[in-house]
């Protein structure tokens, strides 16, 4: 089971290099949609990285927050949002936003299975 959720965790979130302006592309090649369904995906975040930095946050570089576990380290991410509310798969046009945050994961046996967001931290 959890080589299935990292490797479907994988594909919609870990990329090893983006711009902003490639997210409808990627998420049409990639095949990402809403859960079970054609229907756009309202929006999805890229960590732009090597998958073993973002394995290493279920490891030994994340520490945790509630029922998940953050990043002890920024990642470059890019977040895309739908621009076409009523879209459907393989038309769905996304708007690219760059930014760098710690990123939240929920872990299972080591590996990140489910992107449950990005933080801001004001302190450290």
């Amino acid at each position: 089971v959890h080589i299935q959720g990292y490797r479907k965790f994988r594909n919609q979130h870990i990329i090893g290099e983006m711009s902003v302006n490639r997210c409808s592309a990627v998420i049409r090649s990639r095949h990402i949609t809403k859960t079970g369904s054609n229907e756009c995906k309202e929006t999805n975040t890229f960590i732009v990285s090597p998958p073993n930095p973002v394995i290493a946050v279920c490891e030994d570089r994340g520490t945790s927050y509630g029922t998940m576990t953050r990043s002890v380290n920024p990642f470059h991410v890019i977040r895309c949002t739908l621009r076409n509310q009523q879209g459907r798969y393989p038309n769905c046009e996304y708007r690219g936003y760059a930014s760098t945050r710690y990123i939240a994961v929920n872990c299972e046996g080591r590996l990140p299975v489910h992107y449950d967001g990005d933080i801001v931290l004001i302190d450290s």
